[in-house]
């Protein structure tokens, strides 16, 4: 099962000048519960955004660079090669990584965020009539977690 995570904003925003234009404990929270001890798949960019891997999981690169390397990483260079991981697969980002691997994905998890940042990076556009919602959660908003935002979980349709 490959599994997608994301947070997006209104109109799909992801990110804006290299980052997430929001902070949002919760999201975070949700994100460390979600992956720890599975595999998160994504891009160079996103890697270089966080400045190392991510600590207790599998981190996997997807880059067309065959002469990148970085420590604590696996490296991969087609889309193909996603099916030959082990364990839990969670699409972790970005916009291209997305785009090139939605149509593998049997189940999103989405931290919508209801509210308008500016943005430069989007998440693709999706139909949610070709999923099931399965469950939606609202986030607390408090003095941590300044926005609205809900936590969605989508199976595709058969």
């Amino acid at each position: 099962m490959v599994s997608l995570i994301v947070a997006h904003a209104n109109q799909n925003v992801i990110g804006f000048n290299g980052d997430m234009p929001w902070h949002l404990p919760s999201d975070l929270k949700n994100l460390k519960n979600l992956t720890e001890g599975n595999t998160i798949v994504m891009g160079r960019k996103t890697l270089e955004t966080l400045q190392k891997p991510l600590p207790n999981r599998k981190n996997v690169v997807l880059t067309r660079n065959k002469d990148f390397k970085f420590d604590g990483v696996e490296i991969i260079h087609d889309i193909d090669e996603i099916k030959n991981l082990e364990g839990r697969i969670f699409i972790f980002g970005g916009s291209n990584v997305y785009k090139q691997t939605m149509h593998l994905v049997d189940e999103m998890f989405i931290t919508k965020i209801h509210e308008t940042f500016a943005g430069d990076t989007f998440f693709p556009e999706y139909d949610v009539t070709e999923w099931e919602i399965e469950e939606i959660t609202p986030g607390v908003v408090d003095e941590k977690n300044k926005y609205a935002h809900e936590f969605m979980h989508l199976t595709r349709k058969l």
